[in-house]
């Protein structure tokens, strides 16, 4: 891990993917992350994931990606005893980050005015699927809820399987990473301040923000976005071709790109043909191009037009699965992942994922495996100041 938020305490109240995910990139950061779970199973992620063994075992393959670097205590908050308990947390905490419905922790008598009265300076997260306020507010919502409603769905795939979900969680995700994204903001304004802060982060509108193109085209020019497969709306060739052995991307967004694309692939006379010249009249045309460019694809291997086409300045990458990716040189030599040796019940080193970043050419890597359930209630407990130690043991 790196030490950009050493000395910064989160409490980590949060379940299944966008809270989590959220606290994992505080924890990468430095931060000291406490998860605060429930004794009753905890995190509902130590159950899932495509080990039914390690589902068993409470640590899901769901929860190990995103909870390496963090410490686990068990507070039921429905008892007053641990509801005490937890309140001596709060006051040794920096940042909060949960992601209940809007409501829950009020009817536990732990809301964020209540919070405040204990740590006056608290940066309080809530992660929710519609925010604290609307209509919708107390809907429940999971991932491929908000893709849905938010429109992603309805330009994935092509137009004869539109609309489809995105592959992986992609709202969770971007709900969790803006959540991390305001609580660090928030924390300069405390450490220079004094001041805590309420912060409501809606994954629909996460989701939305991040449609900013396909929205803009709507909301200024008119366009209503529709699905294009592997296509790319703004240029042409841009998007997915057949190569001799599999698939290649190719972005030939600018002129000069294009040029040199038709150059390479032995067919220097596109370029000055009326129907591709400019990029317009390429977009009107992208099937006919498509077609003349796979065929000249045909020749040669996806790693070689990769490596040819990115000599020359024209962006080109395969198309790979979970496993090619993980294999590439490029992010074994980023140090994409972090091993631990000796998991319980594990009969294979634990590898994760880091953040997307590095600091000082530095890789900021979890330094802690993810938690057993409960694993370091004495460790906690037992370092809280001395002001509100004595009611912790009480």
């Amino acid at each position: 891990m790196t030490d950009l938020l050493s000395g910064i305490r989160v409490l980590d109240l949060t379940n299944v993917l966008a809270g989590p995910y959220c606290a994992y990139q505080l924890a990468l950061l430095g931060a000291d992350v406490i998860k605060v779970e429930a004794p009753q199973g905890g995190d509902l992620a130590r159950q899932l994931g495509g080990s039914p063994e390690l589902n068993s075992t409470g640590m899901g393959a769901s929860f190990l990606a995103q909870n390496a670097g963090k410490r686990s205590v068990v507070l039921d908050l429905k008892n007053e005893a641990d509801r005490e308990r937890f309140l001596d947390l709060v006051a040794s905490a920096d940042a909060l980050v949960e992601n209940f419905r809007p409501g829950v922790m009020d009817r536990l008598g732990l809301g964020s005015a209540t919070l405040k009265e204990v740590r006056p300076s608290l940066v309080y997260c809530a992660i929710s699927g519609f925010g604290q306020t609307g209509p919708m507010r107390d809907n429940p919502a999971y991932d491929q809820i908000i893709q849905g409603l938010s429109g992603i769905m309805s330009i994935t795939g092509t137009p004869q399987t539109a609309p489809l979900r995105v592959g992986y969680p992609v709202a969770d995700t971007l709900g969790g990473l803006v959540g991390a994204f305001a609580i660090t903001a928030a924390l300069v304004k405390q450490k220079t301040t004094g001041e805590g802060a309420f912060l409501d982060v809606s994954m629909l509108e996460c989701t939305l923000s991040a449609l900013g193109w396909p929205v803009s085209n709507y909301l200024t020019a008119g366009v209503e976005p529709q699905p294009m497969g592997n296509e790319n709306m703004t240029a042409a060739p841009s998007g997915t071709f057949r190569a001799g052995d599999g698939l290649l991307n190719i972005a030939a967004n600018k002129q000069e790109q294009f040029v040199t694309l038709c150059r390479l692939v032995g067919l220097p006379e596109l370029a000055s043909d009326p129907r591709f010249a400019e990029r317009e009249t390429r977009k009107r045309n992208r099937i006919a191009l498509k077609a003349l460019i796979e065929g000249a694809l045909a020749s040669g291997s996806a790693v070689a037009w990769e490596e040819t086409l990115n000599r020359a300045g024209v962006p080109a990458g395969r198309v790979l699965t979970i496993p090619q990716v993980l294999a590439e040189q490029q992010v074994i030599a980023r140090e994409m992942t972090a091993c631990f040796d000796g998991m319980p019940k594990m009969d294979r080193p634990l590898t994760v994922v880091r953040g997307g970043f590095m600091v000082d050419g530095a890789a900021p890597l979890p330094t802690r495996p993810p938690p057993a359930l409960g694993e370091h209630m004495d460790e906690v407990f037992a370092s809280l100041p001395p002001r509100v130690k004595k009611r912790a043991q009480a």
